[in-house]
């Protein structure tokens, strides 16, 4: 049985969201069932993304593209009124636990989209 787009999403956001408090995040991402329908649609599309590209590199850098193109810009706080996000930045000033965010979601997408 192959594993839909949306069950992979909803995997990668809740494995993303532990990962979060584990790491002892203040402000983790809500759960799939509170997320406003814009924001699972940038999950569908990470996941996409995810089954093309093979590093977390490339990952980090469509997303930015693709916010980017959605007019969204850098900025110290994440601000969905304003489309200021603190990740918007090159992948080599990622934290660890970003990279280590990158890496489940590229994981986890690869081992449900096997055919």
């Amino acid at each position: 049985m192959m594993i839909s787009t949306e069950d992979i999403a909803r995997i990668c956001r809740a494995a993303n969201r532990e990962l979060q408090i584990a790491q002892g995040d203040p402000d983790p991402s809500p759960p799939w069932e509170e997320m406003e329908d814009w924001a699972r649609q940038a999950v569908f599309a990470s996941v996409e993304t995810a089954r093309k590209v093979k590093l977390p590199e490339e990952l980090h850098e469509h997303w930015c593209r693709r916010r980017e193109a959605q007019g969204w810009r850098f900025g110290p706080v994440y601000d969905v009124e304003r489309k200021t996000h603190p990740l918007l930045v090159p992948f080599s000033e990622l934290t660890e636990g970003q990279l280590e965010r990158d890496r489940l979601f590229l994981a986890i997408v690869g081992a449900l989209s096997v055919r």
